[in-house]
């Protein structure tokens, strides 16, 4: 039963939930449970072309997102935004998260948007916009410039929610065990190709005088890595404009609904007063918190000195660490999670990854404990290499660790998509959810830095530790509404049958 495959029909926009919902009730694996389960001889091909498209659209956002991190300070002191040191860090976050909190304006208004004049235009110009707001920014001269471009970048991808919703109606229930994972690639995948153009190409000119020692490279060094980011950016917009097709039921040739009276988007009033819609909101909101605020702590704690609590790494280090996980979580989607899909119940298998979150918290100090057991150099305040391996199995081990829980990320999609009260709706339905993630990335990493920054100044040693207490209990306590999902789909299953 398709959500609106390439080849959908009309009879196919049938409510799509029935299929999920019984499974919820049953508690079964998926391939097993489903009454109405495809044979496999009918399974529905996955759309490559679109597929690929659509993967080749979503990497450009982190890629965006990330590729001023690792110059932002530097281009903060080079902007002489302010005269004492201490203030960059200040100004650099604002950079930061200016572009999250543009984002959670938009993100909603472009997902309703789409439920009225189609996924294809969003998404374009979407992709459009951030290519332009990023060239924007490598010819910024001020911080008023930066702010700005970084401002209508995050206007732009608020069209995330949009591609999703794509994503839904590309797929059913017979082949989005394999493209959810490959779509899942591609935020992990961009995190790490943004740094690596920032921290690249920056100042192109001193570091490349043989290439980029030229008159324009040298009046704004960071103009090549947001020209690259812009050009990767541009070219998703053009194989969008040529592979992306019209995936809104209503949009497609050939569609025709019944009584012929098109059925509006639901309100968010209505969406809200669905309780699985809003256990996946809540819930959503707080594994976004979580998971943001542990990235942060993790650099800041791999930062930090060892008599501090840290592990005392160089920037080259916190690099590898986070290449660890990258590749961590490049590999969970793409050689464990179609199985895992196939086989679990989605919700259970949601709620298992939340639980997953609070162990995060609460072993990430043992890696201190290792670095206390070796031999500390005095100088440089760095363990013996005996002990550095150590560190770096304990860190691969926990890093393995939170990307398997960050898989609820990909779940979660499978889940709106099921729990959207209908096709017309599926846009709106992203968009709530995504607004709620977005509001906790938005200010996450304000909270976790400075409630990090707080308990390590402690001299009380017991006290460098609250940071661990206070988020892993808001782990446990998202756990709470990432339970009540199960309960929800019971609901709606329910009223399907009354």
């Amino acid at each position: 039963m398709a959500v609106a495959s390439s080849s959908s029909s009309q009879e196919e926009f049938v409510p799509f939930l029935t299929e999920d919902i019984e499974n919820a009730i049953k508690l079964e694996p998926r391939a097993r449970s489903s009454p109405t389960h495809t044979p496999a001889s009918r399974v529905t091909p996955v759309p490559k072309a679109q597929l690929a498209s659509l993967c080749a659209v979503r990497l450009v956002d982190p890629i965006a997102f990330t590729q001023i991190f690792p110059y932002v300070n530097e281009m903060m002191d080079w902007l002489q935004v302010t005269q004492e040191k201490s203030r960059i860090g200040f100004y650099s976050g604002l950079v930061e998260s200016i572009f999250a909190i543009s984002q959670l304006l938009s993100i909603y208004h472009w997902a309703k948007f789409s439920d009225r004049v189609g996924r294809r235009p969003v998404v374009l110009i979407g992709i459009t916009g951030i290519a332009l707001s990023t060239l924007l920014l490598g010819v910024s001269h001020s911080l008023f410039g930066v702010l700005l471009a970084r401002s209508l970048g995050g206007l732009f991808s608020g069209n995330i929610a949009v591609i999703h919703s794509v994503l839904g109606e590309i797929t059913d229930s017979t082949n989005q065990a394999i493209a959810f994972p490959i779509y899942g690639l591609c935020w992990p995948l961009g995190s790490i190709i943004g740094p690596l153009i920032g921290g690249t190409l920056s100042n192109a000119a001193t570091k490349f005088p043989q290439y980029f020692d030229i008159e324009v490279f040298r009046l704004y060094p960071y103009l090549l890595p947001s020209l690259v980011a812009g050009a990767i950016a541009l070219f998703g917009a053009i194989g969008g404009f040529f592979c992306l097709e019209e995936t809104l039921p209503s949009k497609r040739k050939g569609y025709m609904q019944k009584n012929n009276v098109e059925k509006p988007p639901a309100s968010i009033k209505y969406l809200w007063s669905i309780p699985v819609v809003r256990a996946l909101c809540l819930s959503g909101c707080f594994l976004a918190f979580i998971n943001t605020a542990f990235d942060v702590i993790f650099v800041l704690f791999c930062y930090s000195a060892i008599q501090a609590g840290g592990l005392a790494f160089t920037a080259s280090e916190i690099g590898y660490s986070l290449a660890i996980s990258g590749a961590a979580s490049g590999g969970l989607q793409l050689f464990f999670m179609p199985y895992l899909l196939r086989r679990f119940d989605h919700a259970k298998m949601y709620n298992f990854c939340m639980a997953i979150w609070p162990y995060c918290y609460v072993l990430l100090p043992g890696l201190n404990l290792i670095a206390r057991a070796g031999t500390i150099d005095e100088v440089t305040g760095h363990v013996d290499p005996t002990t550095k391996t150590f560190l770096w199995l304990g860190i691969g081990c926990l890093l393995l660790l939170a990307r398997s829980a960050g898989l609820a990320f990909s779940v979660s999609m499978i889940l709106v998509k099921d729990s959207a009260p209908d096709p017309s709706s599926l846009g709106a339905t992203n968009g709530l959810a995504q607004f709620a993630m977005c509001f906790a990335r938005a200010f996450s990493p304000a909270f976790a830095s400075s409630l990090f920054a707080i308990s390590a100044g402690s001299t009380f040693i017991p006290f460098r530790y609250v940071w661990v207490g206070v988020l892993a209990g808001i782990s446990m306590f998202g756990t709470r509404f990432s339970r009540k999902i199960e309960e929800g789909r019971r609901v709606q299953a329910s009223s399907l049958q009354q």
